[in-house]
């Protein structure tokens, strides 16, 4: 029982965190994504190794003991979490012994049209899905969906979900090179992300060993990337492990007509930013020509 629950997990996002794995045993889901850390598995559209809601509460009970001030429960799995058949029982447990603990569901969103899906996710207190692709053919290029998983369906219950939903609705793209950084896959995914408003975008690249050969793209390609969704969308670079950038001059003008473009973070900032050009930046938010926006944990700097 040890192994359902992993961590703690410390993240700037989402502070102390502590893992509950619905699926330890193996590899269950309906994607084999091409960037997957985990070995390749045929995909399924439902777990046929399932642990017991009390199983899986018994050690949330033990692991909350053992360790003190965690911030996040954060539900996942080795491969899709909506796939455990009791995920509605679940969370209704789980809600009932967190105290002042939020929970979290990561989610590759393939299910997310279905009712019942959407029902136990309504009651967590934040979700963060997967929309790696807005097409049909990257999904399945890409993401290697189990037969029959539209994305023009995940789309439509993305969409039907945030109508309904109060919380934090976080959408993590992760960009692989030749797959889905293309602009033609970016404009897809901008048109989609702006009827979808969510509290925040995540994009990303492979920061662990795939189990396919796929390679990751760099900081600055994702900062170019960054660049191709509107302006308006609350798009945060989530990887900068790679980046071999050489911090550049910015005059006040550029400071301020790069932030209208893509408001950034303080990392970004200190990534493109040389040091001058940071006390330029530090000057212009005492004058209030720039101001902080927080989005979900995440403070950006854009054009007052």
């Amino acid at each position: 029982m040890n192994n359902i629950i992993f961590g703690p997990i410390h993240s700037r996002r989402f502070g102390k965190s502590l893992g509950v794995d619905l699926s330890p045993g193996k590899k269950q889901c309906n994607f084999d994504c091409l960037y997957c850390e985990l070995e390749p598995a045929k995909t399924m559209t439902g777990q046929d190794e399932v642990l017991s809601v009390g199983q899986i509460v018994e050690a949330i009970k033990k692991g909350l003991q053992e360790h003190e001030d965690i911030d996040f429960l954060t539900v996942t799995a080795n491969g899709e979490p909506t796939l455990y058949p009791y995920l509605n029982e679940l969370i209704d447990e789980i809600n009932k012994i967190k105290g002042s603990t939020k929970t979290l569901i990561l989610s590759n969103a393939a299910t997310i049209d279905e009712p019942k899906v959407q029902e136990a996710l309504l009651k967590f207190d934040e979700v963060k899905l997967s929309l790696d692709c807005a097409t049909q053919s990257c999904l399945k290029k890409l993401d290697r969906s189990h037969s029959g998983i539209e994305v023009e369906a995940i789309k439509a219950g993305m969409l039907a979900f945030k109508k309904r939903y109060s919380g934090a609705l976080v959408i993590e793209i992760l960009i692989v090179k030749t797959l889905n950084d293309k602009a033609e896959e970016i404009k897809a995914l901008n048109d989609y992300l702006l009827k979808l408003q969510p509290t925040r975008i995540d994009i990303g690249t492979i920061d662990r060993p795939p189990a396919f050969d796929v390679k990751p793209v760099s900081y600055e390609e994702l900062l170019k990337i960054s660049h191709w969704f509107d302006s308006t969308l609350p798009v945060y670079i989530a990887s900068r492990k790679k980046t071999q950038m050489n911090a550049s001059g910015y005059s006040n003008e550029q400071i301020l007509d790069t932030l209208r473009k893509r408001p950034l973070t303080m990392e970004d900032i200190e990534v493109l930013f040389d040091e001058e050009s940071q006390k330029r930046f530090q000057n212009l938010l005492k004058r209030e020509k720039i101001k902080s926006v927080e989005t979900n944990g995440v403070k950006f700097y854009k054009k007052a």
